[in-house]
C-alpha cells in the first residue's frame, strides 16, 4: 500500500484504529467477587439476627419479675435443661426448679408444669424435674409432666394446646427468658417470667448459652413465622386442672 503525498504510513494505521466497545461489562476475579458475596452474606445475618433479638426482647418488655414481684398465675411453666445419670437436675435445672418451688410455696402458682427432654429411654429430663420438686416439697398432685419439651418452641405449644395453659409463669435462667416469654405469648399463652442468675457463677457455662441465644433467637423468630407443629401433638391431657382443682 502507497501512502499518498504528505502523509506517512504510520498516520495511516493510526487513523484505521477505531476504540473497541465492550458488549460486556468486565467480570470481576472469581477471589473479589467471592469477598463480596461473602460480605453481603455477613451483613444480612447481621441484620436479620439484631432485628430477631430484638423481637425476643420487646416482646417480653415489662414482663419478667422477681419471685416476689410476679403477678400470680394459674400455672409455672419450667423448661427443661440437663439432668445428671445420677438422676439429679444439673446446676442450671436445679437453680430453675427452686424458682418454682418458692413460686409454689409463696402460692405465686397453683401447679407446676415441667417440660422437657424424654426422647432417649436413658435420658429423663422431666422425671428428674417433677422428683426434685416432690422433694423438696410440692405436692406430687401440684406437678404436672411434659415429656415432649424438646425445646422452648414445643414446650410453649403444648403448654397451650395440649394442657390447656392460658396463663402461665414461666422460669428459666435469664439470658433465656425473653426469647422463652416472647414465644409463649406468640402462641398463646399469656406468660410472664422469672428467670435465675445464680447459675451465673458457672461462667463458661452461663456465657456460652448467653451466646447461643443469638442464633437460637433467629431460630425463633423463623419458627413464630412459620408456625410449625411441635415434634409431638395429641389430645388434650387434664393434668393441669386436676392439679389446679385439687
Amino acid at each position: 500500500m502507497t501512502a499518498p503525498r504528505g502523509l506517512t504510513r504510520a498516520g495511516m494505521l493510526a487513523g484505521m484504529w477505531k476504540p473497541v466497545q465492550l458488549s460486556k461489562p468486565i467480570a470481576l476475579p472469581p477471589r473479589r467477587r467471592v469477598v463480596r458475596l461473602a460480605a453481603v452474606a455477613t451483613l444480612a445475618a447481621v441484620v436479620i439476627c439484631a432485628a430477631s433479638i430484638a423481637w425476643m426482647r420487646l416482646g417480653a418488655r415489662s414482663r419478667t419479675f422477681t419471685v416476689e414481684t410476679v403477678p400470680p398465675a394459674p400455672v409455672a411453666l419450667v423448661f427443661g435443661n440437663m439432668a445428671q445419670n445420677d438422676g439429679r437436675p444439673g446446676p442450671f435445672l436445679a437453680a430453675r426448679l427452686e424458682l418454682a418451688r418458692q413460686l409454689y410455696a409463696t402460692g405465686k402458682v397453683g401447679a407446676v408444669l415441667v417440660s422437657g427432654d424424654h426422647g432417649q429411654p436413658d435420658y429423663d429430663e422431666v422425671t428428674t424435674m417433677a422428683s426434685w420438686l416432690v422433694e423438696q416439697g410440692v405436692p406430687n398432685g401440684k406437678v404436672v409432666e411434659d415429656h415432649a419439651g424438646f425445646d422452648t418452641y414445643d414446650s410453649c405449644v403444648r403448654a397451650r394446646k395440649i394442657f390447656g395453659v392460658r396463663r402461665a409463669v414461666v422460669v428459666t435462667q435469664d439470658f433465656h427468658l425473653p426469647r422463652a416469654v416472647t414465644i409463649c405469648r406468640s402462641v398463646g399463652v399469656d406468660a410472664t417470667g422469672v428467670g435465675d442468675d445464680t447459675a451465673r457463677r458457672y461462667r463458661v457455662a452461663w456465657w456460652y448459652g448467653a451466646v447461643r441465644e443469638q442464633p437460637a433467637s433467629m431460630k425463633a423468630a423463623l419458627t413464630l413465622i412459620l408456625r410449625p407443629n411441635p415434634t409431638f401433638l395429641g389430645r388434650h391431657e387434664t393434668g393441669v386442672e386436676d392439679a389446679l382443682r385439687g
